[in-house]
């Protein structure tokens, strides 16, 4: 690890699941979700203050809309949410049969499309049904289409610099693999295993690209962010955190040249959790040498 990196606790109000962080530069903020606590959140490096909206649901991402606002996934439901009305507008819901699942991760892709996918919850610690999942794409005119079926736990998602490759993790197989992509269709297609974790990387969880084309994985419980070349297929560096639940990471700052990377507590017992003070924050790394690209619209 590169001596000049640093690493900081921004956010010291703990999350119980932070997750899907997004840097918006038009409010030059950081917004996240914590999923256990319902919350849409926005802290500013400004006034380092954090502002949240409760929702009446477990919320597992968020998405910046072109005309403002965000996109976010509740429940089973994608919603729109008016921060200054506080307000949560229904576009649709899914998966209504399927009463024990929520929306996970979700991105927007190159040209304002939203993907998000589902998973089960445990019904009892370590207890899940299994391939209950899938992976769904919002249109800007509020159309859905199934990707992906009988997915585990649909998790990060990221598209290539050339917008010809999807790159997907289903957290249960401890691997990223990587689709062809048709950017005029939202499509895509033939399946490839890219990166399968190693034991103490533990599982993948969010995930984001960088300006040279690299992926960064978040790994919760292996207490780090890996980069890994999808040229290769190979990990190229490894940042580890303070904590050990780390969900996901995004680029930001004014030349997003900063990482932002969110943790959870929930799932730590009360022992563990006394000897990890820094559990749920959010960290900040510096001096990386890499900088990342900015979040998609939402075109609706």
């Amino acid at each position: 690890m590169s001596s000049s990196i640093k690493i900081e606790s921004v956010v010291k109000e703990k999350n119980r699941m932070g997750e899907c962080p997004v840097w918006e530069e038009r409010e030059n903020a950081l917004v996240y979700v914590d999923i256990n606590s319902q919350k849409v959140c926005r802290w500013s490096p400004v006034t380092n203050e954090v502002q949240s909206v409760s929702v009446d649901a477990r919320v597992s991402s968020v998405a910046l809309r072109q005309c403002g606002g965000y996109v976010i996934t509740l429940g089973t439901r994608f919603a729109f949410l008016d921060w200054d009305t506080q307000e949560v507008t229904t576009i649709l819901e899914l998966e209504q049969d399927k009463p024990n699942n929520r929306f996970n991760d979700g991105k927007v892709d190159p040209k304002g499309r939203f993907f998000a996918g589902t998973m089960a919850e445990e019904t009892a610690p370590g207890v899940r049904a299994r391939r209950q999942g899938a992976l769904y794409t919002l249109f800007p005119d509020h159309s859905v289409i199934k990707q992906l079926d009988q997915l585990d736990i649909s998790n990060g998602l990221d598209w290539s610099l050339d917008h010809r490759t999807f790159f997907h993790i289903d957290s249960l197989s401890y691997a990223v693999h990587a689709f062809s992509y048709d950017v005029h269709t939202g499509k895509i297609a033939c399946p490839k295993l890219l990166y399968h974790l190693e034991k103490e990387e533990q599982m993948p969880d969010g995930m984001c690209i960088d300006a040279e084309g690299k992926l960064w994985v978040a790994c919760i419980d292996g207490g780090r962010v890996i980069r890994i070349d999808p040229e290769t297929g190979k990990r190229i560096q490894t940042v580890r955190l303070p904590t050990p639940r780390i969900t996901s990471c995004c680029f930001g700052g004014k030349d997003y040249s900063e990482m932002y990377v969110t943790s959870a507590y929930d799932g730590l017992d009360e022992a563990t959790l006394a000897k990890e003070p820094h559990a749920g924050e959010i960290f900040k790394i510096t001096g990386l040498g890499v900088k990342g690209i900015p979040q998609n619209f939402y075109a609706a």
